[in-house]
């Protein structure tokens, strides 16, 4: 498939192959400046924290390798039906847009079909929202075959809701010779295929998560821990992990870094080992399409017995992040699995050592360690050797019997 994310055309290859001949695809780029060149846009709709959004919006456009170039800020009550950002707020980004000569407009929300129509007509380039941009990260960093086909799969569902965005060869009668006969518009053909590709690729991905569920059900016979590293995107999982285990994970100081799961065996002794897996970070607001559309990697997470919740122990906004990955694991079911918390990028705050915190039951709640220096990660492997000595132990423990 050529590239369907909201940035295509910008001259990158696109990890899909597979042509997928739909005319909504067929759309020239309108910009007149640059089009790696980007203008944000955020709005205040009255929650608290629209300044953090906007910094994580500039971060996820870096991660596009696009070149942030200014940013327009502003206040509303409610976002307008037709634009959202209202006739002044439009005139304000219009003017931006010509000064800065940039041909790419990011809007830190989601925007309906009709409102992203309507503001390129106004602004004269092409307008994307939050959503559209992390698709578009998604599919420039997966490279295992699943993870493609479920970034595809995301992308065809939201492209579904916005195939009428006014090109006006989508409204055109099929005709001519050879063509007369059903009179089915562009629009309807473009529908059509785009439903029938997308049934192909849930069916290719049942089977994918067929086989992964064979895999975790011989794990699990064998009898060993199953790990999995979860947390906000860029908090350092993909970093620990390649510690941990010596694999070569790709890890970058960028927002999604990992996209596809790798399991890896973690060695505790020369007898004793733990299954880890490492998986793709979370981040606010994530679409809901992301999450259905990774469910075959984010089951990987549902079947383990621990979640190593990585923390970027550094970031101010850490207890907010905790909370937004939590919510996402509630939202696949994973959140009854216990959890030890890992607060990582202790090198970066010079005034905590690496150690450990244990609760009123003694068992080991939370870690204080730095993967990108080694300090604190042997505290890991005394949490993973505490906790397969109580699973043996309840294993070993019968259980009382009472007589009614």
């Amino acid at each position: 498939m050529t590239d369907s994310g909201p940035l295509a055309g910008r001259g990158r290859k696109s990890p899909q192959s597979r042509p997928l001949t739909v005319g909504a695809l067929e759309r020239t780029d309108r910009a007149l400046g640059l089009p790696d060149h980007a203008l944000l846009v955020s709005l205040d709709l009255g929650r608290n924290n629209a300044a953090n959004d906007l910094d994580e919006l500039r971060l996820l456009a870096q991660s596009a390798a696009l070149t942030v170039v200014n940013a327009v800020l502003g206040k509303r009550a409610k976002p307008d039906s037709a634009t959202f950002v209202g006739s002044g707020k439009l005139q304000e980004i219009a003017d931006r847009v010509q000064a800065d000569q940039v041909g790419l407009v990011i809007f830190n929300h989601d925007i309906s079909p009709a409102q992203e129509r309507n503001l390129e007509n106004a602004l004269g380039c092409r307008v994307i929202d939050r959503t559209s941009l992390i698709l578009d990260i998604f599919a420039q960093r997966a490279r295992s075959h699943e993870g493609q086909l479920q970034v595809e799969l995301a992308q065809l569902q939201r492209l579904a809701t916005r195939l009428v965005r006014g090109w006006t060869h989508l409204e055109r009668q099929k005709g001519g010779i050879g063509l007369r006969g059903p009179g089915e518009t562009q629009l309807e053909t473009d529908r059509r295929l785009l439903a029938k590709r997308v049934k192909s690729l849930k069916e290719r991905l049942e089977k994918v998560r067929r086989n992964h569920r064979t895999q975790r059900q011989a794990r699990s016979r064998a009898g060993l821990l199953r790990v999995s590293l979860v947390g906000y995107t860029n908090a350092g999982k993909s970093t620990l992990f390649n510690r941990l285990t010596g694999a070569q994970s790709y890890a970058a100081d960028q927002l999604f870094a990992t996209l596809d799961t790798t399991t890896r065996k973690f060695y505790l002794n020369p007898q004793e080992s733990v299954v880890l897996s490492d998986t793709v970070g979370f981040i606010r607001h994530l679409p809901h399409a992301l999450v259905a559309a990774f469910r075959a990697t984010l089951e990987e997470t549902l079947d383990a017995d621990l979640l190593l919740h990585v923390v970027d122990g550094a970031d101010p906004l850490r207890n907010q992040h905790i909370e937004a990955v939590n919510d996402v694991l509630a939202e696949i079911g994973a959140e009854h699995i216990p959890q030890l918390l890992i607060y990582n990028k202790q090198d970066l705050l010079p005034q905590v050592t690496a150690g450990v915190e244990r609760d009123a039951y003694g068992t080991i709640c939370a870690i204080r360690v730095s993967a990108q220096t080694n300090n604190g990660l042997g505290f890991i492997s005394q949490a993973f050797v505490e906790w397969c000595q109580r699973r043996q132990e309840s294993v070993d423990t019968p259980e009382l019997s009472t007589e009614t």
